[in-house]
């Protein structure tokens, strides 16, 4: 058996000092000793991003990497958007564009965005379906996520339907 292996890492602004396993997943590292239960695991292959994260400022799926490979990084997750119990401007317009339903793969979709947003790059609507093809869901059809992101980036009105305003 492996032994444990001691990582340094920095979660949402907090520094964390842990003892994992060598094979343990970033994601369950996350869930499970840290509890940030935000991070969602669903394929474990890599497939669905349900489990995207953002590994020094840069969009990674947790299970796709150990817990071992972020000792001396910076992991945002989900938990890190809401201030003061107020939302972060992404997560209210996918709830203003309807971009949530089940919130299976919401917070792979707010991560995966909240990259694109701190990039700073203006994409128009195929660029950000494209972009956000890496998080897969189940409910929505997209098209409220696509307005949502497109609100954010691009400063549209999120709408429930049809394309985003105020260009």
């Amino acid at each position: 058996m492996d032994e444990a292996i001691e990582i340094t890492v920095t979660v949402n602004g907090t520094v964390h000092r842990e003892t994992v396993e060598p094979r343990m997943h970033a994601a369950d590292f996350l869930r499970r000793v840290l509890g940030l239960t935000g991070t969602h695991v669903g394929c474990e292959q890599g497939v669905c991003g349900m489990c995207t994260v953002l590994l020094d400022g840069e969009a990674v799926k947790g299970c796709l990497l150990l817990a071992p490979q972020l000792d001396g990084h910076e992991v945002r997750t989900v938990e890190s958007l809401a201030e003061g119990g107020e939302l972060a401007p992404l997560q209210q317009a996918f709830k203003d564009a309807h971009g949530l339903q089940c919130g299976f793969c919401t917070p792979g979709m707010l991560m995966t965005a909240t990259a694109l947003k701190e990039s700073g790059r203006k994409l128009d609507r195929d660029e950000i379906r494209e972009e956000m093809s890496g998080v897969l869901c189940r409910c929505t059809g997209y098209e409220g996520i696509v307005n949502a992101v497109d609100a954010v980036l691009n400063g549209t009105v999120a709408t429930a339907a049809g394309e985003g305003e105020g260009r």
